[in-house]
C-alpha cells in the first residue's frame, strides 16, 4: 500500500462515518454543547446552550465526566503502580524498582509541560458523552518530556484488523505554514515555503497524520508501526518514520459487533429523556408565563393605543365606548391547575436522566456510628456491585492504555535508565499496571476486614482446640493484606531478610538453651563435687 492508497482508504472511512456524525452532533447538542461542531462550524462567542430550555442533561453529563476522573485518576493519591502478570510475584528488590519506576513515571506524566491533566479531562468528556476518545502520547518537540493531546472525534477515523485491534489511525490536521516549517524544516513542500515568504505564516494547510501497521503499509518495517505526515493540499509526504508504538490511544467504552466505533450507554439511554425534558420545560415555562402574564383581549376600534400591561402603564380607550357592552380590555382566563402535573413529569424525567448517567450508583454509602461492622460491610458490598461494572472496563480502556503507552515510550527512550539495570526478577517479564481508586479502596478494605475476621475466628477456635493456631499462614496473609492496602515495599523487609532474622533468632535461642544447659550441668557437677568432698568428713563424725 502506497501513500495515495492510504489516503483514499482514510477518505473512505471518513465518508462512511457521515451518519454517525449526525448522532454525535445531536448528543453533543443535548449533553455537551461545547463539542457540538461535528456537522456545523461555530464562531467565537457562540452561546453554546442558547437553544436549550434546561441545563439538567448537561449537568448530569458533567457529573459523570467528573466522576470518571475522580474514580480513575484521584490526584490526592498514587492511582497507578507497576506490577507483573497475574500469579507472578516479584521479590522485594523487584518491588522496590517498580515503586521507583512508578514515581518516575508519575513525575513525567504530571510535569507542567506534558498537558496530561488537560488531555485526560477533555478525554473524559468525550468518553462519557460519545463512548470513545482519541488521545496521543509522544515525546515533545525537544524530546525532553512527554506530550499528551486529546483530539476531536470529528477529525479522526480508525480501522481494525482481524484480531479486533486498531490497525490504522488517520487524523485530519490543519497546521499553520509556520508550524509545518518549525516541525519538518526543509521537508515541507515548496508551496508552503512560498506561503511563508509571502508574509502569510499563519495560513492553514490541509494535512493528515497516519499511523498504520507496518505489515499493512509495506511489510518491510523493522518496527511494527509507520507514522506518516502527509500534506494533502500539495500531495506531499513530509515525514515517514518506522516506529515502535501507535502513538494514538483509541479508548472505547461499549462496542457492538461489526463496528469499530463505540457508544456511550449513558447518552444512548438518556437522549430520549433529554429531548422530552427540553420540550416539557419549554411548555411549563410558557404556561407559567401565561399564568403570571396572561394574554389580553382588546375590543377593535376601542383601544386607541398599544396595550401597556407593564407596571404603571396607561392604555388609552375611546371615551365614547359604552362599557356595558363589555370590558374594552381584559385578560384571557387560563386554568393553572395543570402546572403541578407538568412539574411532576419533569421531576420524573430528571430522575431517569440521573439513572441513565449512573449517578445513583456512584455515591459511597454513608456510615453512621450506630452501624455494626456487618452492616457497614453489606453497604460497601452493595456499592461495589453497583460501581464495579461501570468502572472496571473504563479502568482498562482509559488508565490501562495510557499507562502502557507511557511506560513503553519512557522505557525505550531511557526514562528508567538502561533495561539491563532492572532486577533479574523483572527482566523478560511483562509489566502490567495495578490501579488505585475509591472503588479499589473499598475492595481493599474488604480484604482487611476478612483478615480481622479470620483472626477473630482463630482466637475463638483456639479456646476449643489449641492446634487450630497452626492453621493460618499469618505471614503470607499479612503480606497480602499489606500489599492490598498499599503499604510501600521499602517499609517491609524482603523474604530473605525475614528468613535471616528468623534464623538468627532461632540460633540465638539455641545458643541460649545450650548455654543454660551448660550452666545447669556445671552447677550439677559442682554440687556433686562438693558432696563428694564432704562425704569423708560426714563419715568421721559418725
Amino acid at each position: 500500500m502506497n501513500i495515495n492508497q492510504l489516503h483514499d482508504m482514510a477518505e473512505g472511512l471518513f465518508s462512511k462515518r457521515t451518519t454517525l456524525m449526525l448522532l454525535w452532533q445531536e448528543q453533543a447538542e443535548n449533553f455537551y454543547p461545547q463539542r457540538a461542531d461535528f456537522t456545523i462550524t461555530r464562531v467565537l462567542g457562540t452561546d453554546f446552550a442558547g437553544d436549550l430550555s434546561t441545563s439538567y442533561p448537561l449537568l448530569c453529563q458533567r457529573d459523570l465526566q467528573d466522576q470518571i476522573g475522580v474514580m480513575l485518576r484521584p490526584t490526592a493519591k498514587e492511582w497507578f503502580k507497576l506490577g507483573l502478570q497475574h500469579g507472578i510475584e516479584p521479590d522485594n528488590e523487584g518491588k522496590r524498582w517498580m515503586e521507583w519506576a512508578t514515581q518516575t513515571m508519575r513525575r513525567a506524566m504530571y510535569d507542567s509541560g506534558s498537558h496530561f491533566t488537560k488531555a485526560m479531562k477533555e478525554g473524559d468528556a468525550d468518553y462519557s458523552c460519545f463512548g470513545q476518545t482519541v488521545t496521543s502520547i509522544r515525546l515533545n518537540q525537544r524530546r525532553d518530556g512527554l506530550l499528551y493531546r486529546c483530539y476531536h472525534l470529528r477529525d479522526c477515523v480508525w480501522a481494525e484488523n482481524s484480531d479486533g485491534k486498531v490497525a490504522m489511525v488517520a487524523r485530519k490536521w490543519k497546521p499553520t505554514a509556520f508550524d509545518l516549517k518549525r516541525l519538518f524544516g526543509s521537508k515541507i513542500h515548496d508551496n508552503v515555503e512560498r506561503i511563508i515568504s509571502n508574509g502569510k505564516p499563519l495560513e492553514e494547510v490541509q494535512c493528515m497524520h497516519f499511523v498504520v501497521e507496518a505489515e499493512m503499509y509495506d511489510g518491510s518495517g523493522r518496527m511494527p508501526w509507520f507514522s506518516i505526515y502527509y500534506d494533502v493540499q500539495n500531495k506531499h509526504v513530509m515525514e515517514e518514520v518506522n516506529t515502535w508504538n501507535r502513538e494514538y490511544n483509541i479508548e472505547r467504552w461499549q462496542t457492538v459487533s461489526g463496528s469499530q466505533y463505540a457508544f456511550s450507554p449513558a447518552t444512548v439511554a438518556a437522549l430520549p429523556e433529554a429531548r422530552l425534558i427540553q420540550a416539557m420545560t419549554y411548555t411549563i415555562l410558557e404556561a407559567g408565563e401565561k399564568v403570571t402574564n396572561p394574554p389580553m383581549i382588546a375590543t377593535k376600534d376601542v383601544v386607541r393605543s398599544d396595550m401597556a400591561i407593564y407596571p404603571g402603564g396607561v392604555t388609552w380607550i375611546d371615551r365614547d365606548y359604552d362599557e356595558r357592552l363589555g370590558d374594552a380590555l381584559r385578560t384571557i382566563s387560563i386554568d393553572p391547575r395543570g402546572l403541578p402535573f407538568g412539574a411532576d413529569l419533569a421531576k420524573d424525567s430528571r430522575a431517569l436522566i440521573m439513572q441513565c448517567f449512573y449517578l445513583n450508583k456512584l455515591t459511597l454509602p454513608e456510615r453512621s456510628p450506630e452501624m455494626t461492622a456487618y452492616e457497614v460491610g453489606q453497604r460497601v458490598q452493595e456499592y461495589i456491585r453497583g460501581a464495579l461494572p461501570l468502572f472496571e472496563p473504563m479502568e482498562m480502556e482509559r488508565n490501562g492504555q495510557t499507562c502502557d503507552l507511557t511506560f513503553e515510550i519512557l522505557l525505550r527512550n531511557g526514562g528508567f535508565g538502561s533495561p539491563m539495570d532492572m532486577p533479574k526478577s523483572l527482566q523478560g517479564k511483562e509489566i502490567q499496571f495495578e490501579f488505585e481508586s475509591p472503588l479499589h479502596d473499598a475492595i481493599s478494605e474488604q480484604k482487611g476486614q476478612k483478615f480481622l475476621q479470620m483472626a477473630q475466628l482463630i482466637a475463638t477456635a483456639v479456646q476449643l482446640d489449641q492446634s487450630v493456631a497452626a492453621l493460618p499462614d499469618a505471614v503470607t496473609a499479612l503480606r497480602d493484606v499489606m500489599d492490598g492496602v498499599g503499604i510501600p515495599a521499602k517499609w517491609v523487609r524482603s523474604e530473605a531478610d525475614v528468613e535471616q532474622i528468623i534464623s538468627n533468632q532461632q540460633a540465638q535461642q539455641e545458643s541460649a538453651q545450650l548455654l543454660a544447659g551448660m550452666q545447669q550441668g556445671s552447677e550439677i557437677a559442682k554440687n556433686l563435687g562438693d558432696a563428694q568432698s564432704k562425704a569423708p568428713q560426714a563419715e568421721a563424725m559418725v
